[in-house]
Order: structure tokens, then sequence, then C-alpha cells
């Protein structure tokens, strides 16, 4: 069970609320023997290595990473736009593996309604926590709207609880895609990998994807992966370092 401690007491309650929603520990300090922890304070839920607490990753849409690459990544010429087919039609996605909701965020800043599902109980209330704060800031609150989170597994989800069928559904898996790749990890990417584990379902969620999606799925890779699940793709959009597989079923358009 991952251990919670509030760094100012006038927070408590918030703090014991979060530990019972997400089935945290919440202690008043943290085991030696823990290697993370969530703190939680005035600027937010935060993932904390215990060796470097300072360390840490939080879920932040009002600045930073986020922020840059809403007011500079390129808007509709981004290709994950272009892979999801944003144009003058707006398509509904679900985002299936949201992790901390950088792409689900992209997609919402463009205009796009988006389903963000996260079964992990840490990513989930990190992602939680930025959405929370984000709608508190004028400059993107508008944004955080148009993102409804799902905790829990998407498959399931997907099988028998979408309350009406996307335009498109987007996997981001979360495993080592290329095993010789010796580029340095983000710190974020390095708790993932630590806490969260790998994804070793999505080819199975590719197919339910494939069932629900009315226009497109689209996935996200690293750009020299296999396709996943040995599935090839109508077409690809490859990038620097990531490629968009795109599955297309129909033109991205209003439907009817």
């Amino acid at each position: 069970m991952m251990p919670l401690i509030c760094r100012d007491s006038s927070l408590n309650g918030d703090t014991r609320a979060i530990a019972e929603q997400f089935g945290f520990d919440w202690l008043r300090s943290v085991p030696e023997s823990a290697p993370y922890f969530l703190a939680y304070d005035f600027d937010g839920l935060a993932l904390c290595p215990a060796d470097n607490p300072k360390a840490h990753v939080r879920v932040d849409f009002a600045g930073g990473a986020n922020d840059h690459r809403r007011r500079f990544g390129g808007g509709k010429g981004q290709d994950i736009a272009k892979a999801v087919g944003v144009s003058g039609y707006l398509p509904t996605v679900v985002d299936a593996t949201a992790g901390l909701g950088r792409d689900s965020f992209v997609l919402a800043s463009l205009g796009c309604q988006v389903l963000a599902c996260e079964r992990h109980p840490v990513v989930a209330a990190l992602l939680e926590d930025g959405l929370r704060r984000a709608a508190l800031v004028p400059d993107v609150a508008d944004i955080a709207a148009r993102i409804r989170l799902h905790v829990g597994a998407a498959h399931a989800l997907l099988e028998h609880g979408l309350p009406e069928q996307p335009d498109v559904i987007y996997l981001d898996p979360m495993f080592e895609h290329d095993p010789k790749q010796k580029a340095a990890v983000k710190k974020d990417m390095q708790a993932f990998r630590d806490v969260v584990g790998q994804d070793d379902d999505t080819a199975e969620l590719l197919d339910l994807a494939l069932q629900q999606a009315r226009c497109r799925v689209v996935v996200k890779r690293a750009r020299k992966a296999e396709p996943l699940g040995g599935k090839s793709p109508s077409h690809s959009l490859t990038g620097k370092a990531n490629r968009f597989d795109v599955y297309a079923l129909a033109k991205v358009a209003p439907a009817g």
C-alpha cells in the first residue's frame, strides 16, 4: 500500500479523503523501507522518491511543460492532432491509458472532449489532483473541463460501460518499447516504471478499442517499435522519437 503523508495539518481532512478514495496508507511519517511515497500540501499531491523527495512528480497543467506545449506546441499541426483527426470537426476521444494526462490535455486544448481512463491508483490520484487544480486557473479551466477522468481499467469500460460510442480511442501503452534504447529516462517515467510497472495487456485493449471506436484507433509507439499486438496500422505518422499508428475505421466526421 502506497504511503501518503500530509505536510500541513490544516489539510488533514483532504488527505484522509484521498487516502480513503484510492486506498493509500495515510501515515504521519514515511516508513524507512518505502522507496516512494505520496505527499500532499498546498501545491497539491506529489509522488516522491524516498531518497530524493525534491525530485517529485506532480501533475501541473497550468505551468511547466504542459503549459509550454499548450502555448507553443503547434496546435492542430502536431502529429497527435493529425493522427486523431482533429480538423474542423472535433472528435470525441477515449484516452484509454491516460497516465499523467499529457496527451489528454493536448487533445482537450485543441477542443476535443476527452474521457481519460487510468487504472493505477497512484497515477489516477495524481491526475485527479492535477485536474482539480487546473479547474481553478482561468487560463486552463476550460481545457480541464473538457477532460473527464475514469478511475479504473479501460477494458471493462470499453466492454460494458461507455455511455456513447467514441469517435477515436487513443492508446499509449506503458512498457519498454525498445530494450536497446540507452537514453536517460525522465524522472516521472522512471517513477512510473518503478511504481506502476509495465502494461502487458494492451494488445487485448487494442482489440477492444477496434470494436468500440467509431472512426479510428490511434496507438502511440516508440519510433522503431513493432506494431502493437502485431497488427499493422492503416498508416503511421513518424516523428523523431515517437510514432502514431492509425487504425482507420471510418472518416473522422460527424455521425450520420
